[in-house]
């Protein structure tokens, strides 16, 4: 048998949440899904989640399970379970809890609406349909996986700390329309995809990629638009200045300027952000942070070089 510990709330009730247990025979096969499925229809009625196809398509049934977003009927019970036999099952994160395992969607599909996922094309429409090559949706293929489950969105670590951040989700989607040869507003989206919330604020941490259950792998997705926007010339921010000068510092000498990329991140005429640096300048230099002035020498240093010259960077 398999404790399974649910997180519970109900708002009307009490309002606080808390954890209640139940035990299901998750025999080899049985989802996560099936057994919240076990627990509703003969133990607790009211036990409150979402759910549709059962065939991880929907990303309706989307939850965290011993600290980690999963899709309810794409996992194994016996695979998410501890050593002690337990899984712990709580409402997505980074979202509010309505009831027990059910979250309020909307901030989530406002994020969506920001980066306008639709074609922008102003000629006129063709007769069938507006085609495009095998190739070139390649390009987009894997962000049009995505099923909107929020399982990346729930385990984002900037959302945490950051309200503002538009998320994985959506950006993957922006990168859908931005990587599209149909689409004829590039600029215009990469523009407004680089404002503060957007793609430079994204940490690269991954977990984005860890958690999502298709191909989708927002954080790669990220990257595609990071790329796009440099191309496009999209350079007046402090991640493109940032991304730029440590290219430039490596290409240059096999190593990373740590003194320099700073004072080029913000610019060297923002005078604002020059001065934000000198408080964290001067706590490094107590802390014996500081980079040194002169690098000690690398031996490998001409090889991250030769690399930059071959791939003609």
């Amino acid at each position: 048998m398999t404790t399974f510990r649910i997180k519970r709330y109900n708002p009307e009730k009490q309002p606080e949440p808390y954890f209640e247990e139940f035990k299901v025979d998750a025999t080899e096969g049985i989802t996560v899904l099936d057994c919240l499925n076990d627990i509703k229809w003969t133990q607790d009625g009211t036990l409150s989640y979402r759910m549709s196809c059962r065939s991880a398509i929907c990303g309706s049934c989307a939850v965290k399970a011993n600290g980690h977003a999963i899709l309810a009927c794409q996992r194994q019970a016996e695979h998410i379970a501890d050593k002690d036999d337990t899984v712990t099952i709580e409402p997505l994160g980074n979202m509010k809890p309505i009831k027990d395992l059910v979250v309020d969607f909307k901030p989530f599909w406002d994020k969506i609406d920001k980066v306008k996922p639709y074609l922008h094309n102003d000629t006129p429409a063709p007769e069938k349909e507006r085609t495009q090559s095998p190739e070139e949706f390649r390009l987009i293929d894997d962000a049009s996986t995505c099923i909107m489950c929020g399982a990346c969105y729930s385990d984002c670590n900037v959302l945490e700390v950051d309200d503002n951040f538009l998320g994985p989700a959506a950006l993957a989607k922006a990168q859908r329309f931005v990587g599209d040869s149909r689409d004829k507003s590039t600029l215009e989206r990469v523009k407004e995809l680089s404002e503060p919330g957007g793609i430079w604020d994204c940490t690269h941490c991954g977990e984005c990629v860890e958690r999502c259950p298709k191909p989708a792998q927002p954080f790669y997705r990220i990257k595609e638009v990071m790329a796009s926007a440099l191309e496009e010339g999209v350079h007046n921010n402090n991640g493109a200045r940032h991304a730029l000068s440590f290219t430039k510092s490596v290409k240059h000498s096999g190593r990373l300027n740590e003194n320099q990329i700073p004072v080029e991140s913000v610019g060297f005429f923002n005078i604002k952000g020059l001065l934000e640096l000198i408080p964290i300048g001067i706590r490094m230099l107590l802390k014996g942070k500081t980079p040194p002035i002169l690098h000690r020498s690398i031996k490998e240093a001409d090889d991250v070089k030769r690399i930059y010259r071959e791939l003609g960077e």
